[in-house]
């Protein structure tokens, strides 16, 4: 190909590569977010990363546009299919599919990817990660309680400490009844009813102003792009802020507060009043210093039919522009009544929570978590090919390294041993294996530990000094191999 025909190697906006330190890191978060999943007694569950788009349904971004928001594909029997968006509907599916088998309430746990069809930005990623945990066939908000009991757990499972979050419980009743009385109650409103639950959403991003632009005409953002508003009224908007800032200082003062906004609507009571119950639960299980009730928690999607539920983070980030702001969420979820319900003819009660893997995981950096930050596992132990035709001999070496359970590899490539430094090094090897003719002959091999060697590096002046001394490098007979290398990793590993 010519220089011009090659092919730009660009990865597609909104998603991302990551390295082994990374995903090392990643995998530690997520055993001890499953350690405390199952502490509870869920159990894992894994779907496809493909469903039917039917499946998805309403619950879609947008009903009438079934790309939009997802990616979605036809297939050979003309069949529309799309990537999952979240890992509840998937789970009501599944429910479903095989509800006469599994025990109820049924508690399971997954973990995965997630696709949106949506325009990517600063920390806004098409492809990302979930961490569910949800609980069907219970009908009592005990089972909403316990789920945010369980969403403070984990996070300080994770290393976050206490203080330094807060889970926020509200009742989309609650708001279901202040949405009657300004006229939205109705089916035929339904999407003006979700413009307004995602206008809510974004109260922490945007401030009062700029939900009220929502919850109006709309508002455009720094960027040029316009998002169409609610086309509520002036009175409406008010009414719909009145409850957001319905907070009080205490349990009791807020459900109070509540009870103000939506009297006369039996729906709005209902609400209040399992916001109640769920305050005492807490309480009972010392939980009420971490578990609040906030009004400005609704979340975005149309499927939740109760309490609603977000982890927030307390503690302050420096912005791009040097400006302290607070981390915000980094879970949510809430109770999903009519989900199941879809592929039944009885309803199925059900309410789960969701981490947001990647963000958490940014979180836990900034607080230097140990989860993420604590010692990497060192790179692999490197065999050095000084003589090309002994390759048998130096594999060898390297097999009965890793039938000790030590990390090691044969070095593949065509270069000198300098060279082959420089890639161990890269590989941030704890040492390198050497062995030439003079060393064969004698039964032995000479080992350099790499990290102590860079150690020392740096207390030598001259190049002549450094090969006199040959810092950290000794001798060892071939047959101890094994019990020379692990000398040398319990130096600097533990």
């Amino acid at each position: 190909m010519s220089k011009a025909d090659k092919l730009k190697a660009r990865a597609p906006r909104g998603f991302a590569d990551r390295g082994p330190s990374e995903l090392a890191a990643t995998e530690r978060m997520l055993a001890a977010i499953r350690e405390s999943y199952e502490l509870y007694g869920f159990e894992g569950v894994e779907t496809p990363f493909v469903e039917y788009t039917d499946a998805l349904g309403k619950f879609l971004p947008d009903q009438d546009r079934p790309n939009e928001g997802v990616f979605s594909f036809q297939d050979d029997d003309e069949q529309w299919l799309s990537l999952r968006y979240d890992l509840t509907a998937p789970l009501a599916r599944y429910v479903a599919e095989n509800f006469d088998a599994l025990p109820k309430p049924y508690r399971s746990y997954r973990a995965g990817w997630v696709f949106r069809n949506e325009k990517p930005g600063p920390g806004r990623f098409r492809q990302f990660m979930q961490f569910d945990a949800d609980t069907v066939g219970a009908a009592s908000v005990a089972a909403d309680a316990e789920i945010c009991m369980m969403a403070a757990d984990t996070l300080e499972k994770v290393g976050i400490k206490r203080g330094d979050y807060v889970i926020k419980v509200n009742n989309r009743k609650v708001l279901d009844g202040v949405l009657e009385t300004i006229g939205l109650g109705g089916e035929t409103q339904a999407n003006q009813r979700l413009t307004v639950l995602r206008a809510i959403d974004k109260l922490d991003r945007l401030g009062p102003d700029g939900v009220r632009l929502l919850l109006g005409p709309g508002r455009k953002d720094e960027s040029g792009d316009f998002t169409k508003g609610a086309g509520l009224g002036p009175d409406a908007i008010d009414r719909v802020l009145s409850f957001v800032d319905a907070r009080g200082a205490t349990f009791a003062d807020t459900i109070a507060n509540l009870r103000k906004v939506v009297a006369g609507s039996a729906r709005g009571e209902e609400g209040a009043n399992e916001l109640a119950e769920i305050g005492t639960l807490v309480a009972a299980s010392r939980y009420e210093d971490r578990v609040i009730i906030d009004p400005s928690v609704v979340r975005g999607l149309e499927y939740y039919t109760g309490p609603v539920y977000e982890a927030e983070l307390t503690f302050t980030v420096t912005d791009e522009d040097g400006r302290p702001v607070r981390f915000g969420s980094v879970g949510g979820g809430g109770r999903y009544d009519g989900l199941v319900g879809r592929f039944r003819s009885e309803p199925v009660p059900a309410t789960g929570f969701s981490i947001g893997v990647s963000r958490l995981f940014s979180a836990l950096r900034m607080v230097k978590s140990p989860i993420v930050s604590g010692q990497e596992q060192p790179g692999p132990v490197v065999v050095l090919v000084m003589d090309k035709d002994q390759i048998a001999a130096y594999q060898r070496m390297v097999s009965t390294l890793r039938q000790a359970g030590i990390r090691a590899e044969l070095y593949l490539g065509s270069s000198g041993m300098k060279a082959q430094m420089k890639y161990a090094d890269k590989r941030q090897s704890p040492c390198v294996i050497i062995q030439g003719s003079n060393e064969r002959e004698r039964g032995e091999v000479e080992i350099k530990d790499l990290i102590e060697g860079a150690k020392a590096a740096d207390a030598i002046a001259s190049n002549a000094e450094w090969k006199s001394a040959r810092p950290a490098q000794f001798s060892a007979a071939e047959a101890e191999i094994v019990e020379a290398v692990r000398e040398v990793l319990a130096r600097h590993f533990s």
